[in-house]
């Protein structure tokens, strides 16, 4: 069993001190301590832990979460919990009176604080938004002002009409992404998916201009596959 070991992996991973943890969990420092060497704790501090991290007993005791990549112990950890129903990753959208959702716009002023608002309700209730009768109604859409030259022949201040992706690894090579980073903000671009075996996607221009660049899976926030330009 990984119990011990992982205690002591996830209160690290927190930056918790041994007298902050035991405190929520309603222990002593030093039963903690014992419990983080090769004590085993009674049942219900087991559970006591499970709830405060997040993480299934399951995991705690048979995953050895210190060995994993931070990709790998992201994506398991939030497999886990989506089985749980915590941390889910909730798209902030807007609706009509009727609860029909909207297609919000994000023009080239507006992505200097999308960034900074993508997950802010208010933020996103204030955007410009309208809706567009023939999209598929089962998938949420936005639109996004392209910034340069970098996705020629759609050119400079053009409108495109964008579908969510909530499910990065599906992401096929060679087709056209909005990608929100935290290094780079909103990016419009032609994506490869590395993300099984490099943790990473590189993202390429069609104007050869401009040189391709890989974006670590752990930066992004959000993505947007291209649908159609707005005429």
């Amino acid at each position: 069993m990984h119990l011990h070991s992982n205690l002591k992996f996830l209160r690290k991973k927190k930056s918790l001190t041994q007298e902050t943890l035991a405190h929520a969990l309603g222990i002593s420092r030093s039963k903690l301590a014992g419990y983080e060497l090769n004590i085993n704790p009674p049942l219900e501090t087991v559970l006591s832990i499970s709830d405060y991290f997040g993480v299934s007993i399951d995991v705690l005791l048979r995953k050895n979460l210190g060995t994993m990549s931070e990709y790998k112990l992201r994506q398991m950890l939030e497999a886990d919990q989506f089985l749980h129903g915590r941390n889910l990753r909730i798209l902030t959208t807007t609706v009509d009176a009727e609860g029909r959702e909207l297609i919000e716009v994000v023009s080239q002023k507006a992505k200097a604080s999308y960034l900074a608002g993508f997950s802010d309700p208010d933020y996103i209730e204030e955007l410009p938004r309208f809706s567009l009768p023939f999209l598929p109604t089962d998938k949420k859409h936005r639109v996004f002002q392209v910034d340069g030259d970098s996705m020629l022949p759609i050119p400079d201040g053009a409108w495109i009409v964008c579908e969510y992706v909530d499910d990065w690894t599906v992401i096929k090579d060679g087709e056209k992404y909005v990608v929100v980073t935290e290094q780079d903000g909103v990016t419009f671009k032609i994506a490869y998916n590395q993300i099984k075996d490099k943790e990473r996607l590189l993202l390429c221009s069609s104007n050869p201009v401009y040189k391709p660049f890989y974006v670590n899976i752990l930066d992004i926030r959000e993505v947007w596959r291209y649908r159609l330009m707005m005429v």
